[in-house]
């Protein structure tokens, strides 16, 4: 795993771009700490940087950035193509030589074969930048699932890009001008979604995509994978049997080439139905005890270590623990905005740190199972989706405008009641108003897209109360893609939206910028397209079933693993902020969102904070989310733009 950097200034600047990239590389030291390297093509005001963690080939010879013979291509790139050998081995068939055991001379020699038509032979997680002298051409590329990040910021003939946003910053013309839509879609989503950032002028590559700069600065999107094909392409109808047998045998081997490394590796195990899958099927790939990694926490509700305990034991795994208690959270909150360059909600930012830590003192590689809910429909929302939209199609949607507004009016009293008539999962954390009020909205939703911005944090309503400067994205906009995803059943689209968006967006990102803090490689091996190409054509009816979901990874896991050991109610990985934010981290609430503060950028309606900052006081556990939200925010723009 690295870091890379670079500079495409198509105005004629030559100026010290050496030097510019030099800092640029330097601000991701952290993403690889052995090796650093710069080239430059003054001629052309072409800068290539690189920050190298090594794994494949420890020698000087994986240095980049590295080019062919005779420089005509010169490539930096970030990542891991797990079938480097087999595509090495076909190459040499092909007359070509080899002077490393890299994968990335593989990707050179590949690209003077087949061109950006190598992509389909790839299986890794990559995002790289390829120079071609004879063409004058820049590429920008990234994975398919965008387990690795690449930014990129284009203005005025300048083209900079990097592995993290922090890097952008060392480049003098580079304008930190905040980007208003990205900030509500921050607030909806804690998270800001691709390829907006929270700059202007400044984007995300879309995962499964790659741009081409051209000679005169032309600039060209070309997307080479799309999940929404998969689900669209003929169902899979075949025997229980054979289906869980075809989908054992496709893990297998997408989870082996996640061993490919020439440092050790271990696995975080959280003891859930995805983690341990792929613990078990590489426990019984390998001749050593496997190291896992798990959190635990002393609340009652959020503690699954004694879970994955089992799930080791029975394995034979070589297993480590650490708890992660509030003076640890405490410690690694004022971290979160140097890590987290851009504004970033998910709390489970702490644990996954935490535990990136621990395995850092073991092992340079860490496997973990992310993708294993959006492919296999893990999210209990799946199945609480499957039945709503059953009951749509029942009854005419008249009478759900009707119970849509019969909630607008009746009393705070009667909604009270009917709320107490959900079932305990809708209520959790949560007040008769606050969920009465999205049942509401759901009520009066026709379409997937409407269903989906159901997940928000922050409502319109509230955002209109809350940001002074609210600049949503148009409703038309369908950044979720549900525009290709017709005729699906709602199970489907919705996966394929999740997978998206809210994968590499959120846990991709949570996960790249953790792992990479502590110089650690993480691997994601469900995101292998083998295995999303088998399973998107595979019934939702085999991922979702009797109100639970996985159903056919379950069966995988049970040849492993005795059920009794993993069959539980699900439960998601997160902390218990509410009752920390009460006591224990108030006094980041006090210094972060007090009215001087807030004051600075006058971007927030400080009675609308306060009203929220009150309703946290009363016990409303609704709110600490939004809080999370409001904080996370502030940290990050006293730290980049003060």
């Amino acid at each position: 795993m690295c870091g890379i950097a670079g500079i495409r200034d198509f105005g004629g600047s030559t100026r010290s771009q050496g030097e510019v990239v030099g800092r640029m590389t330097s601000c991701l030291a952290h993403r690889g700490p052995d090796d650093k390297g710069v080239f430059v093509d003054e001629a052309e005001g072409v800068a290539l940087g690189h920050r190298r963690l090594s794994i494949l080939d420890l020698s000087s010879q994986g240095h980049q950035p590295m080019a062919t013979p005779g420089g005509q291509l010169w490539i930096t790139y970030n990542g891991e193509i797990y079938n480097f050998q087999e595509l090495k081995n076909e190459l040499a068939k092909r007359g070509y030589t080899f002077e490393s055991d890299t994968d990335t001379e593989v990707i050179l020699k590949a690209y003077e074969e087949w061109g950006m038509g190598m992509l389909d032979k790839f299986h890794g997680m990559f995002a790289f930048a390829l120079w071609d002298k004879k063409t004058r051409k820049l590429t920008l590329c990234r994975d398919r699932a965008g387990v690795k990040p690449l930014y990129y910021y284009w203005r005025d003939g300048l083209l900079l890009f990097a592995s993290e946003l922090k890097s952008l910053h060392e480049h003098p013309a580079f304008e930190k001008k905040l980007n208003l839509q990205a900030l509500s879609l921050f607030f909806q989503f804690g998270y800001i979604p691709a390829p907006h950032t929270i700059f202007e002028h400044t984007f995300k590559v879309l995962p499964g995509s790659y741009l081409v700069f051209d000679e005169k600065g032309g600039r060209e999107e070309r997307v080479y994978w799309d999940i929404r094909d998969l689900y669209a392409t003929e169902q899979n109808h075949a025997t229980e049997d054979d289906m869980v047998q075809e989908l054992e045998a496709i893990l297998k081997k997408a989870f082996a080439w996640r061993l490919v490394a020439d440092v050790p590796l271990g696995v975080f195990l959280s003891g859930g139905i995805d983690s341990s899958t792929v613990a078990a099927l590489l426990q019984a790939q390998v001749s050593y005890p496997l190291k896992t990694f798990t959190i635990g926490f002393t609340e009652k509700g959020y503690d699954e270590a004694p879970y994955a305990k089992r799930i080791a034991r029975h394995l034979g795994c070589d297993h480590h623990e650490v708890y992660c208690t509030k003076e640890y959270a405490a410690e690694i909150i004022p971290k979160l905005p140097e890590m987290y360059d851009e504004p970033f909600g998910d709390s489970s930012a702490i644990p996954t740190y935490l535990v990136s830590q621990l395995a850092r003192k073991h092992v340079k590689v860490a496997l973990s199972a992310d993708g294993g809910d959006e492919l296999f429909g893990g999210y209990t929302k799946y199945d609480l989706l499957n039945r709503y939209w059953a009951t749509r199609q029942r009854f005419p949607s008249a009478l759900f405008s009707s119970a849509a507004f019969f909630l607008q009016m009746v009393s705070p009293e009667v909604a009270e009641q009917l709320y107490l008539l959900l079932p305990s999962s809708f209520r959790k954390y949560t007040n008769a108003k606050d969920k009465m009020y999205k049942l509401r909205n759901l009520l009066r939703e026709q379409t997937l897209p409407d269903i989906f911005r159901q997940s928000n944090t922050f409502w319109t309503e509230e955002q209109l109360r809350l940001l002074l400067a609210f600049a949503p994205p148009s409703r038309e906009s369908d950044m979720y893609g549900f525009d290709k995803m017709r005729g699906l059943d709602p199970v489907s689209a919705m996966q394929a939206a999740d997978f998206r968006v809210y994968l590499p967006d959120d846990l991709l990102v949570k996960v790249d910028r953790a792992t990479m803090a502590q110089g650690l490689e993480g691997r994601e091996p469900f995101l292998d397209q083998d295995i999303a190409s088998f399973i998107a054509r595979v019934p939702s009816s085999w991922k979702v079933r009797s109100g639970k979901g996985k159903y056919i990874l379950r069966k995988v896991l049970a040849k492993y693993v005795p059920p009794e050991l993993f069959e539980r109610p699900k439960q998601g990985f997160g902390i218990p902020i509410y009752a920390w934010m009460k006591q224990d981290f108030s006094r980041f609430l006090e210094e972060y969102l007090s009215a001087s503060q807030l004051k600075k950028h006058g971007l927030f309606d400080e009675e609308a904070v306060q009203r929220i900052l009150q309703r946290h006081a009363q016990g409303k556990g609704e709110h600490a989310s939004k809080l999370w939200f409001l904080l996370m925010f502030q940290m990050w723009y006293s730290r980049w733009m003060q």
